[in-house]
């Protein structure tokens, strides 16, 4: 498909600088620009590829200055990065959907399947499964007995979904994440070994949430683990049993979060965050990358950083002091050595 930059700005709510009638059929990153294609600009970073871009259309903040002519027609818009967003789901949304059943899938006979539903060769439905309209099930996605699979929900291949787990609609899960596998629970016996406690719970997924590859998300002992509406997961992110993770709440790759805590409403969890069990995290917080959290954060709209949690300005200064710690111990023994030079000098005149 072709759209002109005119076409683009009315559907984005922008305005034109350069050639309205330019046509552009492909996305391209702006350091790597062709033409015929249409690129963005929101980090500032970038801002010295757009001059000489070869892109047909750039997308940039309605603040945007260039500091010398700019080769590309401009679509200034209140938001470059949301506006790249809304183009990429419209052209992602046009795309066919498979659908249909193939006859290499396993349905026991007393699943239930919704309307237009796609299912790739070895996947497996177990008994008493619910699947909801538009659902895609790729290759060798398992739904064990009792899963409940809302509408418009997408597993990609190798997803696993453990037994009376529950995903709600408009849901993506990539390959190889794990839904509802067991929570790390055992209990020490006397002669030193551990007994596995029964996972009994489940796992509920609510609506529009996303989920990485090869990450797990583990069934509650008792109860659920509940991962509410909005959330996004990386790839390779642990969820404990009995985790709460509060709504619109995104997680980023090798994150940890320990045993029956409760995340709050819009956090941002950067890399390798671990979070300790049995927290309660305040909405709003942000977790910098390599963020050990060992205790709970009560004041909202907090961005903390480094082990522990620190305040990010106090994470910040302490980071200055520790780089120049070994200077600073150098002159600290240079200070023992002369403090103790005089008091001998003391001594030796009393």
């Amino acid at each position: 498909m072709e759209f002109t930059a005119q076409q683009i700005a009315d559907f984005l709510g922008g305005t034109i600088q350069g050639d309205p009638t330019i046509k552009v059929s492909d996305f391209s990153k702006i350091e790597e620009g062709k033409p015929g294609t249409l690129s963005f600009l929101s980090n500032p970073k970038y801002s010295q590829y757009i001059y000489d871009s070869q892109a047909s259309i750039i997308l940039v903040n309605r603040d945007f200055q260039p500091e010398r002519e700019v080769q590309s027609t401009l679509i200034l818009v209140d938001d470059a990065y949301q506006s790249l967003a809304m183009l990429l789901s419209m052209v992602d949304s046009a795309k066919p959907r498979k659908t249909g059943i193939s006859p290499l899938a396993f349905i026991d006979s007393s699943a239930v399947i919704g309307e237009n539903a796609y299912i790739a060769p070895y996947v497996f439905i177990g008994e008493n499964v619910k699947v909801g309209k538009n659902v895609s099930l790729h290759a060798h996605c398992c739904l064990e007995d009792g899963a409940h699979v809302g509408e418009n929900v997408i597993l990609y291949s190798g997803v696993k979904v453990y037994y009376n787990c529950k995903i709600g609609n408009n849901c993506t899960l990539h390959s190889g994440s794990v839904i509802g596998s067991d929570g790390f629970g055992f209990a020490p016996t006397e002669d030193g070994s551990y007994k596995k406690i029964p996972q009994m719970g489940n796992v509920v997924l609510e609506d529009n949430v996303e989920i990485g590859a090869n990450s797990v998300v583990d069934r509650a002992t008792l109860g659920s683990t509940t991962i509410h509406t909005g959330v996004k997961i990386d790839n390779l992110v642990q969820i404990a049993h009995n985790v709460e993770v509060g709504m619109n709440t995104v997680i980023a790759a090798q994150t940890g979060i320990s045993g029956s805590t409760k995340l709050g409403k819009q956090c941002i969890l950067a890399g390798q965050v671990g979070i300790a069990g049995h927290l309660h995290i305040a909405d709003g917080t942000i977790f910098g990358a390599q963020t050990g959290v060992p205790n709970s954060v009560k004041t909202p709209n907090q961005t903390l950083q480094g082990y522990p949690a620190l305040p990010i300005m106090t994470f910040h200064r302490a980071s200055v002091v520790y780089k120049n710690l070994p200077e600073l111990q150098k002159t600290v023994y240079g200070l023992q050595k002369k403090i103790q030079e005089l008091e001998n000098r003391i001594s030796s005149i009393s």
